[in-house]
């Protein structure tokens, strides 16, 4: 996705879910766990993203929210983190942590605490929606070297609550009435006639809705049709209803361009998803072998092997391995002085 489509999409979701009601159905929808039955979601009020340290730059993809529990009225703060890269962040966990500090820091300055004293509770989310699996690390501590000796107590623990959007079924989607997964379907529609299939749902569920309405409108009109129909002039149109009508009208002609566009897609992607993993895979079993030999890599190795972006160049350091006196030689670490 370039650049410029990045932010758009970026910012549109950021507007999506500026609206209470998009919040309220990604908590009920999504988050699946019992206690998000106690809270009042009538309470849900929208925070400042001001919350940043000295020499440190907000980001702007971030939507806060909080509301409070039934029982106690107290807060819980929503924190999320909106992803749209085509790669996966390996290291999203340290900057969760980064990022939740910096928000506790906020709290702490405006006294923003809890009846005993106490910091509230954060719900972090990180909303992803590229098209290669998110398989790293979702709690921090699986990313700090275990040692022995008891070291080990003092790793840092926080986890996140991941979403990845082309992982969810389709069915589970199409099975509730919810804002959020009509979204997540618009996501991963396969042509006109998905997206049709869903607007028809939403332009009732927005009625009474319209700032909503208006938003869902021009996230689809400039950012996911224009993102499907490359090199095509999508009409600008005020309302779902009209989305709805020009897709009905011109169905048969985009079909045919968003299938053709989906399998040149499908292919460039397929080959390169599997390249990627083949390389991943060389890269462990190599990594496995040079520790057996050498120990556990510095943090110099470990990057420069992460470096090496080819199956030929890792197969050449693996031959090497046998005869290798040190990491040194393999390129591997700086020669000693």
């Amino acid at each position: 996705m370039p650049g410029a489509l990045v932010a758009d999409h970026d910012n549109s979701y950021k507007l999506l879910f500026s609206h209470a009601e998009m919040v309220a159905d990604l908590l009920r929808g999504f988050i699946r766990e019992d206690w998000v039955r106690k809270l009042d979601f009538a309470s849900l009020e929208k925070v400042g993203a001001g919350y940043v340290s000295d020499g440190m730059r907000g980001r702007e993809s971030d939507v806060v929210w909080r509301l409070r529990w039934q029982d106690s009225g107290q807060w819980i703060y929503v924190y999320l983190l909106l992803e749209f890269q085509s790669t996966v962040d390996p290291f999203m966990a340290v900057r969760v942590m980064t990022y939740l500090g910096l928000l506790y820091q906020d709290l702490i300055r405006n006294r923003e605490l809890t009846l005993s004293g106490k910091l509230p509770p954060v719900l972090p989310v990180v909303l992803y929606n590229g098209k290669v699996p998110w398989r790293t690390a979702q709690d921090v501590a699986d990313l700090v070297e275990a040692v022995p000796g008891g070291l080990e107590r003092y790793r840092p623990r926080l986890t996140y609550c991941l979403l990845d959007e082309a992982r969810m079924a389709d069915s589970e989607l199409e099975s509730i009435r919810n804002l959020a997964a009509a979204l997540f379907r618009l996501e991963k529609s396969q042509g006109p006639e998905d997206i049709e299939r869903v607007l028809s749902a939403l332009i009732g569920w927005l009625e009474g809705q319209p700032e909503l309405r208006r938003t869902f409108t021009t996230w689809l009109v400039e950012v996911l049709l224009p993102a499907r129909l490359p090199g095509q002039r999508i009409p600008q149109v005020a309302d779902l209803q009209e989305v709805k009508s020009m897709l009905a009208e011109r169905v048969k002609e985009w079909t045919e361009e968003w299938k053709q566009q989906g399998f040149q897609e499908g292919r460039q992607e397929g080959r390169q998803e599997g390249r990627q993993e083949s390389i991943e895979q060389a890269r462990a079993i190599l990594r496995q072998d040079l520790e057996a030999r050498f120990g556990p890599l510095s943090e110099e190795a470990r990057r420069r092997l992460g470096a090496i972006s080819s199956i030929a160049d890792l197969m050449r350091l693996s031959s090497r391995l046998g005869s290798a006196p040190s990491l040194a030689t393999l390129g591997l670490t700086r020669e000693q002085g």
